[in-house]
């Protein structure tokens, strides 16, 4: 195996910057819970309709999708997406950083909140913060 290995990194066939830098948009989407279970089934079903597109414009850059993919991976908007505030607070540590042209009134109001004590204990923000300064290099920021 480990021949198979080394010859297939010689050869070029494989290679370890090839590799997924982003999880897919879909490891994101909450399985265990029906939209027509949530509390708004609409809503729920037109995010996880348009979650792909909204992540890979947030990794791209995009601002608009950025604070999007921030809030559901902070709130789950409305159970189409598993809640990971860990990195919600990230992405709301990117947009912060990244100091968009159009930056939001609220990107701060929501920074303090998504990040704050309230919400997420110092290791989870910690953690973020590593989070979001990786996610930064990976958006070329």
């Amino acid at each position: 195996m480990r021949l198979l290995s080394v010859t297939l990194f010689a050869c070029g066939c494989v290679s370890l910057i090839d590799g997924p830098l982003w999880p897919p948009a879909q490891t994101y989407v909450d399985k265990t819970v029906q939209c027509s279970q949530s509390g708004n089934p609409g809503r729920c079903e037109h995010t996880r309709d348009s979650w792909k597109a909204d992540y890979e414009e947030a990794v791209a850059g995009r601002y608009r999708a950025q604070k999007h993919v921030a809030l559901c991976l902070s709130t789950g908007c409305d159970e189409a997406i598993q809640p990971d505030k860990m990195l919600g607070c990230a992405w709301r540590m990117v947009i912060a950083e990244s100091q968009h042209a159009l930056p939001d009134s609220m990107d701060v109001a929501n920074l303090n909140r998504f990040c704050g004590t309230d919400y997420l204990d110092e290791k989870g923000k910690l953690a973020a913060a590593s989070q979001a300064r990786a996610m930064l290099r990976l958006i070329g920021k």
